[in-house]
């Protein structure tokens, strides 16, 4: 349906696996919320690998509603991966993300377009009150928050929740992958963009089960891990290869320089009496060059990267184009 309000658009991206009890009153909640506020908006709804009737659920919807985009994935492939298509496929403006087992509350949206209508790029949901188990959920996630919050440079409480909104421009260039949409705003603030955050309410769930469980700290740390890479050192990698490279090539080298100098000031056989330590300074030395030697090899990535568009396997002196050159010969005797 067009815009015709002349106001920015909303995309409202909702992912779902295996929420059957949730589909519709999600639907109800969402499609009175969003007319109330009179904007043009969309709903993308994405079944991520659902074994119940989901998938069915949201057909039906989409059937009577022609705001509603449903896009099923083949197989679950997790909430970032539910989230990037579910991105890909929305048309806003604005895009408001949420989960869909009812523990974010619809009626919250209205507030996280105020802040997008202020000019933020991103608005992030703060579970200021959280309702979940003390040791399993509130004291690991305060943990993971407060170290995401240090290493990525972005002052927010809460990475962990869905509940964000976007500028969908912004939105839709950013790469997703692995447990990434939890860093979304750090990702984001490298390209500079405005993040603020607004206190949510954190519901319990209605119905089903909880799809977390502890393993997902461990991806979090690891997918952590990544994102301060990139962040440092997306464009110049041999900047921290290297210097890896060089402190193991210069304790190598220093190992190695005394091993010499004892040999010949005391006359040691070093080869008999130092053997393993030779080989460990050797190692290391090894080990410093094929630090840097990949260090340059993800410079030379990086530089692919930026110039594929513009290389070319040839230089080219001079191109005769024989109709221009023809034409242009007419020219020149018939003026």
């Amino acid at each position: 349906m067009p815009n015709v309000s002349g106001k920015p658009s909303i995309s409202i991206v909702v992912p779902f696996h295996n929420e059957e009890p949730n589909v519709i009153e999600m639907y109800g909640r969402l499609h009175a919320v969003m007319e109330a506020v009179g904007r043009h908006h969309q709903f993308v709804f994405v079944d991520d690998g659902s074994t119940d009737l989901t998938h069915k659920l949201l057909k039906e919807v989409a059937l009577i509603d022609p705001h509603v985009t449903v896009v099923k994935l083949r197989r679950n492939f997790g909430q970032t991966g539910a989230l990037a298509a579910g991105f890909a496929h929305s048309t806003g403006d604005y895009v408001i993300a949420m989960d869909g087992d009812l523990q974010h509350d619809p009626a919250e949206i209205p507030a996280f377009l105020e802040k997008l209508e202020e000019g933020y790029d991103i608005v992030s949901g703060w579970r200021s009150h959280r309702i979940d188990n003390l040791l399993l959920r509130k004291i690991p996630s305060r943990c993971a928050n407060w170290l995401m919050a240090k290493l990525s440079g972005v002052n927010i409480h809460d990475f962990g929740t869905t509940f964000k909104g976007y500028r969908g421009d912004l939105l839709r260039q950013l790469p997703l992958y692995g447990e990434m949409h939890r860093f979304i705003p750090a990702i984001a603030s490298f390209y500079g963009a405005s993040i603020c955050e607004i206190p949510i309410q954190n519901k319990q769930r209605k119905h089903g089960e909880s799809h977390y469980n502890i393993s997902r700290t461990f991806r979090v740390f690891f997918d952590l891990m990544t994102i301060r890479f990139l962040l440092r050192y997306m464009s110049r990698p041999l900047h921290f290869f290297g210097r890896l490279g060089a402190i193991n090539m210069g304790l190598g080298s220093a190992i190695a320089l005394c091993l010499l100098i004892w040999k010949f000031v005391a006359g040691i056989d070093v080869i008999q009496q130092h053997g393993l330590l030779l080989v460990f300074a050797a190692l290391l030395i090894l080990v410093g060059l094929h630090l840097i030697a990949l260090g340059l090899l993800g410079e030379l990535q990086v530089w692919q990267y930026f110039n594929r568009s513009e290389r070319r396997p040839y230089a080219i002196s001079n191109v005769v184009d024989g109709l221009a050159y023809r034409k242009s010969g007419i020219a020149e005797v018939n003026p």
